[in-house]
């Protein structure tokens, strides 16, 4: 099993970057796949981003392309994903996710049924 934590939510003004941190614990980091996902009030979890284990493939969805960026340190048992050019439509509690079962595509890596470990999530709040 592994633990997950976020940090690095807040209240940023649009345009505004901010960092948000995953930090594992328990089984070895680089067994799991990371993904980010988001939620706002009254929609169901959408996918962000998501990383191999080797952080050598990627995945974005299009709505942060180009302004998201998902990292990972294995040697350090973290997951990054750096926001810039923060919108007001990306207001949510932000979680991160690993799962360790499937190869990593595309259309699994999305999915939340796919991760079996979460984090307790961290709010991002944009102002206009």
């Amino acid at each position: 099993q592994v633990q997950l934590v976020e940090s690095g939510g807040g209240l940023v003004q649009a345009g505004g970057s901010l960092r948000l941190s995953c930090a594992a614990s328990g089984r070895t980091f680089s067994t799991y796949a990371m993904g980010w996902f988001r939620q706002s009030p009254g929609k169901e979890r959408e996918f962000v981003a998501a990383i191999s284990r080797s952080g050598g493939s990627k995945y974005y969805a299009d709505s942060v392309k180009g302004r998201f960026t998902i990292s990972r340190d294995n040697a350090k048992n973290t997951a990054y994903l750096q926001m810039n050019s923060l919108e007001p439509e990306d207001t949510a509690v932000y979680y991160c996710a690993a799962e360790d079962k499937g190869s990593f595509v595309y259309s699994r890596s999305r999915s939340p049924s796919n991760y079996d470990y979460w984090g307790q999530g961290t709010q991002v709040t944009v102002s206009s």
